[in-house]
């Protein structure tokens, strides 16, 4: 019995830049967020890094993704990535 996306009910997603992409199969999102301070008001970023599994190995660093809450696939890998939203340019290499 194969189940959609739908099916599991509403998962978390999250967009944001691919900081590591050194381990096989898996990505390192950096995901920014952006709130104002409870108690002074002062607009404030905050950064959470998530181990994401890529199965492709197709996102790169620099790279703006899409990532979707999942069930752990090892100690601290519990999203997986959904899509790559925006390449990063590719810059020439000096030989």
């Amino acid at each position: 019995m194969t189940e959609t996306s739908a099916e599991r009910g509403r998962r978390k997603e999250r967009v944001g830049d691919v900081v590591s992409d050194k381990m096989n199969k898996t990505i390192v999102v950096r995901v920014k967020r952006r709130f104002r301070h409870p108690r002074f008001k002062k607009v404030v970023t905050a950064y959470s890094k998530f181990y994401a599994h890529d199965e492709k190995n197709e996102a790169k660093v620099g790279d703006r993704v899409r990532i979707q809450e999942t069930r752990p696939l090892s100690k601290t890998k519990s999203w997986r990535l959904v899509e790559v939203v925006e390449r990063t340019r590719e810059v020439a290499k000096a030989a």
